[in-house]
């Protein structure tokens, strides 16, 4: 590992240390540690044992994750799963209209309900998106009181990432060798590559595509359906460039 990369790594290092006695004041078990599965969390991860801290893995099943995703969580068996009380069909059907780019209830339900009164620890970086870019490396959360974040890894750039794990030889979710970006969940309303998911996994399609009809109306807002049919295909096409321009933004359990 050269000078330059080995100061990143102790830079991470350090951060995880300065805050540990704050993250025991505030919880017995250490930081929370937001496990995704994915690349930047596998660094968070190696890293947190790497520096002594003591912390407590976390991850957080949609119930639409990949299953090859699934399987590789269940490889590190110091990771807790959760699983949440509803499903994201059971959520859709409950909201009465689908996740869309702008109203993620998804996430809200699904993932950010974990990690009251702790400090999480997340792989969030500046160059993932220029929403994540204002983050602080250590801020509070402005929907809950002591809830804070610490993203050891925010000023890493993604071949500092993938740089890391090969040289550490740490073991990560082969989609990614088959090109796939980012993970998260499948048919996510912030991808726009849907028609490959689609394809890879249709079980998990279908069972969007039968939720998403089951809420069905005729309109959503100013625009008009003429039947289920169609309003699936407004929810998948809707906003694409959009979607690609706000893409991988969800907050702290995507990778």
């Amino acid at each position: 590992m050269d000078t330059l990369f080995g100061k990143l790594e102790d830079i991470a290092i350090d951060r995880l240390k300065e805050f540990e006695q704050v993250a025991l004041g505030v919880n017995p078990d250490g930081y929370y540690l937001a496990y995704s599965g994915g690349k930047d969390s596998e660094v968070i991860l190696h890293l947190a044992k790497k520096a002594g801290v003591k912390f407590k893995a976390h991850h957080s099943l949609t119930t639409c994750d990949p299953p090859e995703l699934v399987r590789h969580v269940k490889t590190h068996p110091e990771v807790e799963i959760h699983r949440p009380k509803l499903t994201m069909w059971q959520l859709i059907r409950k909201k009465g209209l689908p996740p869309r780019r702008n109203m993620r209830f998804c996430c809200e339900v699904l993932k950010e309900t974990a990690g009251d009164n702790a400090i999480i620890v997340t792989g969030v970086r500046w160059g993932e998106s220029t929403r994540r870019a204002k983050r602080k490396m250590f801020e509070a959360c402005f929907k809950k009181e002591r809830k804070w974040f610490l993203h050891p890894i925010i000023d890493w750039s993604e071949t500092d990432v993938w740089d890391y794990i090969r040289t550490e030889q740490i073991d990560y979710c082969k989609l990614y060798d088959e090109g796939f970006g980012r993970l998260g969940c499948v048919l996510c309303p912030m991808k726009s590559d849907v028609q490959r998911e689609i394809e890879r996994w249709p079980k998990i399609a279908n069972a969007w595509e039968r939720a998403i009809k089951a809420t069905y109306r005729g309109d959503m807002g100013n625009v008009q359906f003429n039947s289920p049919k169609e309003y699936w295909q407004w929810w998948l096409d809707r906003d694409r460039k959009a979607r690609r321009n706000d893409e991988n933004q969800c907050m702290m359990f995507e990778d």
